[in-house]
């Protein structure tokens, strides 16, 4: 427990010095048009149920870039033979160039089962990164979420990473 204590720490630290930096290194950033939307699929290893074994699932993600503001409406659904689980998170997005977005989101996560992001309702942040690849509508994303207060009967936090390609539109 303690070392789970310690890398969701270490993850809080790293996605707030990564989130200064490239807010201090960007510049002025404005948002462009609503090309950054997309569906996609994917993996994810999380901290898995209450035994705390790992836990995997299929994601499919979901991305609305609003216009005119660096804010995006997200969602990831988690489906295992054990749970399943959604997490819809609002985003804060930073520009690091044409290509990539860096993003901080919170919202909150909704379990059933166990997934890897828990097996009850919990606050949830979510740090990640988008990539487009130029000249086409593919999107590689990835991200961790970390859900405080993520298990019925111990308690403690829910740690995953996701990653997969997505779809613009």
């Amino acid at each position: 427990m303690e070392h789970l204590k310690k890398l969701v720490w270490g993850m809080s630290l790293l996605t707030a010095s990564t989130t200064a930096a490239l807010t201090f290194n960007a510049g002025f950033a404005y948002a462009q048009a609503a090309y950054g939307s997309y569906v996609g699929v994917g993996g994810s290893f999380g901290s898995g149920g209450e035994d705390r074994q790992g836990q995997t699932a299929g994601v499919i993600a979901f991305r609305y870039k609003l216009l005119e503001v660096p804010i995006s409406l997200r969602a990831q659904a988690f489906l295992n033979g054990d749970g399943a689980a959604i997490v819809p998170t609002v985003s804060y997005d930073i520009p690091t160039n044409w290509q990539t977005d860096a993003y901080v989101g919170a919202g909150v996560s909704i379990a059933g089962g166990d997934t890897p992001v828990g097996n009850k309702p919990s606050f949830a942040i979510q740090p990640g990164i988008d990539y487009s690849l130029p000249n086409s509508r593919l999107v590689f994303f990835g991200n961790a979420i970390i859900a405080f207060d993520a298990y019925r009967e111990q308690g403690g936090a829910a740690f995953s990473l996701q990653g997969g390609v997505g779809l613009r539109f």
